[in-house]
């Protein structure tokens, strides 16, 4: 590994392999990980029991706590902590993906009818079957969303569309879904109606750690996932006749990415619900801090994902304290304000640079 300027005169990193991170990136890297870990200590803490982060590490290092202690770091809140890490990380990868694919800042699972997708079958397929087994209700979000990805793909024409058509078509798909799905809390008995609304809102009140089993496999797979799309992204955000001039196969990689943007989707709105609006919030923020492209950008967007939604649980269990606030409504007093002065300190930057 050695230092090296890149051509727009950034500080890099580069490889043995060829591959090279901007200095800025890795450093915002670590520190969003920092930022992680010492939220992630301080939710540890919060709660109505008396037990914390030190009485955490008194438990790993062999230390014996009581019942009620155990009950809420190990069942309650470390589970809450792991999942919505994993979640946050799902859904702002996921829209950093789609904003690539159709180069539109404002891309993401919602807006494209993805979420909508999947919230529509697993609301179908509890009607049906109340007491669904979790695999078929993940089957049914799955089967959600790629419905929507397939309709919006066969819509739009494949490789010969353009990212804002792409855009377009999807706020016209989810439209339709979202009326759809308010139809259905409309007319469905009340305490249906009621339950799903709930759910609606998005909560992590069920984590447990046999989610957080069956999610981790597709958290890794995420990992893997930002090394291969890395370059395609990269070269989207060129425009889609610019990233086939360079070599990539649009009609192959765009499916193979929306694919996996809608399997991160309908993960999290399985483990939670949905988080509206993430999949914007996420991407810009990390954008403000650390400017990035390909891989980096995925990485960072992934990271400050999980860092709003661990944020959002704490603030649900800390301030609204016994209020049961909706991770959903949480959420957005956190990042809507994050997004509104970073869009404007950004726009403030770039009237100073001129």
């Amino acid at each position: 590994m050695r230092r090296g300027t890149a051509t727009d005169g950034k500080q890099v990193l580069r490889l043995e392999s060829g591959l090279q991170m901007r200095t800025g990136n890795l450093v915002a890297g670590f520190g969003l990980v920092g930022a992680i870990l010492l939220l992630a200590a301080w939710s540890a803490g919060l709660g109505l029991t008396d037990a914390g982060f030190a009485d955490l590490l008194r438990a790993l290092s062999g230390g014996v706590l009581s019942e009620a202690e155990v009950y809420a770091l190990f069942t309650v809140r470390l589970p809450r902590i792991v999942l919505g890490f994993m979640v946050g990380w799902s859904v702002a990868l996921s829209g950093a993906l789609l904003q690539s694919i159709a180069r539109n800042p404002l891309a993401d699972p919602g807006l494209f009818g993805f979420s909508q997708g999947s919230m529509i079958m697993i609301m179908l397929l509890l009607i049906v079957a109340p007491v669904a087994p979790k695999s078929l209700v993940v089957l049914a979000a799955l089967a959600g969303g790629l419905c929507v990805a397939g309709l919006l793909l066969w819509l739009v024409g494949g490789e010969r569309s353009s990212g804002l058509s792409i855009v377009l078509m999807g706020i016209a798909v989810e439209t339709v879904l979202s009326s759809f799905s308010s139809l259905l809390i409309l007319y469905l008995p009340t305490e249906t109606s009621i339950a799903l609304s709930e759910w609606l809102a998005g909560s992590l009140f069920l984590a447990n750690w046999s989610v957080i089993a069956a999610y981790f496999p597709l958290f890794v797979l995420s990992l893997a996932g930002i090394v291969l799309a890395g370059r395609a992204t990269a070269v989207y955000d060129l425009g889609t006749d610019m990233a086939q001039s360079l070599g990539d196969p649009v009609a192959r990689s765009r499916p193979v990415l929306l694919l996996f943007a809608v399997v991160l989707s309908a993960a999290a709105v399985t483990a939670v619900g949905p988080l509206i609006f993430l999949g914007v919030l996420a991407p810009h923020i990390a954008g403000f801090f650390s400017p990035a492209v390909g891989r980096a950008r995925l990485f960072l967007s992934g990271l400050m994902g999980s860092i709003l939604v661990v944020a959002a649980d704490a603030l649900t269990r800390g301030i609204a304290g016994g209020i049961p606030l909706p991770l959903g409504l949480s959420l957005t007093l956190i990042g809507v304000p994050l997004f509104i002065i970073a869009l404007r300190l950004q726009a403030l930057r770039k009237y100073q640079s001129h």
